[in-house]
């Protein structure tokens, strides 16, 4: 197994870090907090060679989201194309509230409302794998209460 690697970009309107995780040696990746342009992210993984399998949400804010649906939607194109596992998103489940509510996540005074339900809302605790990497969900509320 391929060591961990981590890439970042800066997106959207207040320029929020973007983060893709991968294995050394593999396409899957993981992106954390598709902050906008996600077909346009979509596209620029690909062209290096990364395939989106999971997306991860630190929090539910507007900044964090915005790319979601894009991204999501290019990434599940592919995977249904080739017969892979359905692309997926992850948020701990305290979440839920600003990611269905365009007026708690800030979306609509930002100027482009944004609501959406994640796929798996994961719990403090729990341990989840995807793309080969192990991931321990540690719940840091304050900033949100997730």
């Amino acid at each position: 197994m391929g060591e961990l690697k981590i890439g970042r970009i800066v997106l959207g309107t207040v320029s929020t870090n973007t983060y893709f995780v991968y294995r050394e040696g593999s396409e899957e990746c993981i992106v954390i907090d598709p902050a906008d342009y996600g077909r346009q992210l979509f596209a620029n993984l690909k062209k290096n060679g990364l395939r989106t399998v999971a997306i991860f949400l630190t929090h539910g804010h507007f900044d964090h989201i915005w790319g979601v649906e894009g991204l999501k939607a290019a990434a599940s194109e592919v995977a249904e194309h080739h017969g892979y596992a359905p692309v997926q998103v992850y948020a701990l489940d305290a979440e839920k509230p600003l990611l269905n509510s365009a007026r708690l996540n800030v979306s609509g005074q930002a100027g482009r409302e944004c609501e959406l339900e994640a796929d798996v809302y994961v719990k403090d605790g729990e341990e989840i794998e995807v793309a080969g990497i192990k991931c321990k969900v540690i719940a840091t509320p304050g900033h949100t209460a997730g």
